[in-house]
């Protein structure tokens, strides 16, 4: 993980006056690491020192300074990772039937038609457009029927 994603947290965060402790920067390695969306259980088991309770707290704190996104598992608990702007620009894949959420890329082209085909909608919708995310639901491949 970069040094720039702390500096940009530390900024955010003394934005709001609250300091960037040690605990607090644990818990954005956790979710840097990750590479996916993670559930509260998950964060808990990955820096089993930190008190439940610090990160509710905690993740409550990014999530009003923009620095966390909640993502919302299929039928699940939320599951949080970092903002976009700290680790960019992606979607989700969300299992219908475990839960399990993935962070997927779309190829460029894919990506740039879609964008395309949302500045089109905002047009004709005097619309503005901010952002996009997609979360596609299905089922990964350990809950998928075999091919038989």
């Amino acid at each position: 993980m970069t040094e720039a994603i702390h500096e940009v947290v530390a900024a955010r965060l003394g934005e709001h006056g609250v300091r960037y402790t040690g605990g607090r920067r644990a818990l954005v390695e956790v979710l840097a690491a990750a590479g996916r969306p993670l559930r509260v259980e998950e964060i808990l088991a990955a820096s089993p020192r930190v008190r439940q309770s610090s990160v509710y707290r905690n993740l409550a704190l990014f999530e009003e300074s923009g620095l966390v996104h909640r993502v919302s598992g299929h039928g699940d608990h939320a599951r949080y990772e970092l903002a976009e702007e700290l680790v960019g620009h992606h979607h989700h894949f969300a299992c219908r039937r475990c839960g399990a959420v993935a962070d997927v890329e779309l190829p460029h082209d894919l990506e740039s038609a879609l964008s395309g085909a949302l500045a089109d909608l905002a047009r004709r919708t005097h619309l503005t457009v901010e952002a996009h995310r997609i979360d596609v639901v299905g089922l990964c491949a350990a809950c998928a029927p075999t091919a038989g």
